[in-house]
């Protein structure tokens, strides 16, 4: 039998130091006495089976004085010692995870790793990763931390006070990597103002060395010239004069008798790493489905192809992302119709068959809510469907749900502020204007106000709190037009139109950017690849991917702690650059 000290000994064993009973030294830290029993500091730390070994005999309560940390954290390192339950807050993580490596106090090193991983934000982030970073204990924290700092990089720049008390080679550290998740390079610039700005007297003479990490190649010229060559830091360095002027050659290259060097080049407009990645996943290509499986790099825009090859075709299909694994749910193979799901592990690679819908679902509609999967709608071989059903990854079950108003295969749907919507499809016979909601909370359907437009093979996306309808087939014509919901008013406005017609795309949210890619054009497959921005209006047109197809489904995956199998390799990117150029 596995013989354990039980909770009632330890409660006696603290009643019995709280008295001063029994005791046999005395610990004292910041003028404060702990009367304690040696053995108990013992079976708790190595450091105090240590200290104590020199005098063990010693009949009378030895003191020993603790220097280095406060009174309220020696008291949560006995309360530890007693198995009484130690309460880790903001306040104390620091200090008491300090002391728990003093003392070799492993269970203790956990905790306090655990509550800061749990509460990692862009407000604590950088002092999570400053305050790991001594400990070996915490590497596997301080990488985490120093990932989120680098993923969640803007974000921490608007609200962290922590950024500012950087010291300058954790600053230039961090601006060199590849993995800074910044939009545009012009916000690397801005935070390296921002933190000379902060003790300007101290650090503008480091403005030279932390512009050398820019990727001025990336920012746009009018920036560059403006604010970063005329910048009165830049202008009174004189160290940064021959950055300044590299970068000129980089920039306006096409207008310079003498080239950069590519090493130059490539230093200069190397681009980040993202930290979100769009996944186009299946379709159908020319006359058949394919497996092919493209990775979208946004910061270099261009596709990877990251096909797993025994993936088999589907077309027609849903895929989400929950939990960090990407669900592929239904489909149609040009054979059989669907039921089952595929869950893909994309650090591991690898895709496993989880439990099967309860019907057959082709032309799925699919959301995420509330850690639950949504498949609605579609079309089992025989019938277009007005049944949905959720999925549960806890249990790996599904669930039926209370049925549409109406049939629909060939819709599309997202989720937004606690409900389900579903926008238009097609019933067998028409393509739909209407469109409704779920409320999870009291399983029921409600129709809201219709599109202004037919739209089968819609694209549905929640975008800036607002649910858009994008291009599908309105029963005569492949649609250009975008509509998007406002569920506070329940009425539909016109968005700015795609540059082409399409229905049957792949649809998501990418750097807070809306993408189409691929679908039919009504008069076939095609592999274009466009964007809106919200705050410009206006769509763009991104790199195409490398085969044509519609009924595409896609998602974004985050997070990664390494994206490098999602996008092209930053070296071979410029050495193909190097060969282009010289064709």
């Amino acid at each position: 039998m596995e013989h354990k000290i039980s909770d009632t000994a330890f409660n006696v064993f603290d009643e019995v130091r709280l008295k001063g009973e029994h005791t046999d030294v005395i610990i004292t830290v910041q003028g404060k006495h702990f009367k304690v029993h040696k053995i108990i500091l013992c079976g708790c730390s190595p450091y105090f089976r240590m200290l104590f070994s020199t005098q063990w005999t010693n009949t009378e309560e030895q003191p020993y004085d603790i220097p280095g940390l406060s009174s309220d954290t020696m008291s949560l390192i006995i309360q530890y010692a007693y198995a009484s339950p130690v309460l880790i807050t903001e306040e104390n993580v620091s200090e008491l995870l300090v002391a728990a490596d003093q003392f070799l106090i492993s269970d203790l090193i956990d905790a306090c790793c655990q509550f800061l991983e749990a509460n990692l934000c862009p407000l604590n982030c950088i002092g999570a990763c400053m305050l790991t970073e001594r400990f070996l204990s915490c590497s596997k924290l301080h990488q985490k931390a120093r990932l989120y700092v680098l993923q969640h990089f803007e974000e921490v720049l608007r609200v962290s006070e922590e950024f500012l008390e950087l010291p300058l080679g954790h600053l230039e550290e961090l601006i060199a990597q590849d993995e800074l998740n910044v939009k545009k390079e012009e916000v690397v610039f801005e935070a390296i103002l921002r933190w000379i700005g902060h003790a300007p007297e101290n650090r503008r003479k480091h403005i030279a060395l932390l512009l050398s990490k820019v990727r001025m190649g990336l920012m746009s010229p009018e920036y560059f010239m403006n604010d970063v060559r005329n910048n009165a830091l830049v202008l009174e360095n004189e160290a940064c004069s021959d950055i300044v002027i590299n970068a000129m050659k980089v920039i306006f290259a096409p207008y310079i008798e003498e080239p950069a060097s590519s090493e130059l080049i490539n230093q200069l407009t190397r681009p980040r790493l993202p930290s979100e990645i769009l996944l186009a996943i299946g379709g159908w290509s020319l006359s058949n489905p394919t497996n092919e499986i493209e990775a979208y790099d946004a910061r270099a825009d261009c596709w990877v192809n990251v096909t797993q090859e025994d993936e088999l075709p589907r077309a027609y299909h849903g895929s989400v992302v929950l939990n960090g694994f990407v669900y592929c749910l239904g489909g149609f193979d040009s054979n059989n119709y669907f039921s089952s799901v595929r869950r893909f592990n994309p650090i591991t690679l690898t895709w496993q068959e989880v439990a099967p819908m309860y019907e057959r679902r082709c032309y799925v509609s699919v959301a995420v809510l509330h850690g639950l999967i949504y498949a609605i709608g579609g079309f089992n071989g025989y019938r277009r469907l007005k049944t949905a059903e959720r999925y549960d990854s806890n249990t790996n079950q599904w669930t039926m749900m209370a049925p549409m108003n109406e049939r629909r295969s060939d819709a599309s749907a997202t989720s937004l502020q606690d409900k389900v919507y579903i926008c238009g499809g097609f019933t067998g016979v028409e393509c739909l204007f209407s469109a409704e909601r779920f409320d999870p909370e009291t399983n029921q359907w409600s129709l809201i106000a219709p599109m202004r437009s037919r739209r089968s093979g819609v694209g549905v996306i929640t975008y800036g709190n607002l649910v858009y309808a994008v291009g599908g087939f309105d029963g005569a014509a492949r649609l250009q037009s975008v509509e998007a919901y406002n569920p506070l008013n329940d009425s539909w406005h016109d968005i700015q139109s795609m540059i082409y017609p399409r229905s049957n795309f792949g649809i998501e949210v990418v750097d807070d950017q809306l993408f189409v890619v691929g679908g039919f054009n009504g008069m076939g497959t095609c592999c274009d690849v466009e964007y809106y921005d919200r705050m410009t209006n206006e769509w763009d047109e991104a790199c195409d991917m490398r085969i044509s197809r519609s009924a595409v489904s896609c998602c974004v995956i985050s997070g990664l702690p390494d994206v490098t199998q999602y996008v092209v390799d930053r070296d071979s990117l410029q050495t193909s650059e190097d060969e282009s150029d010289g064709d």
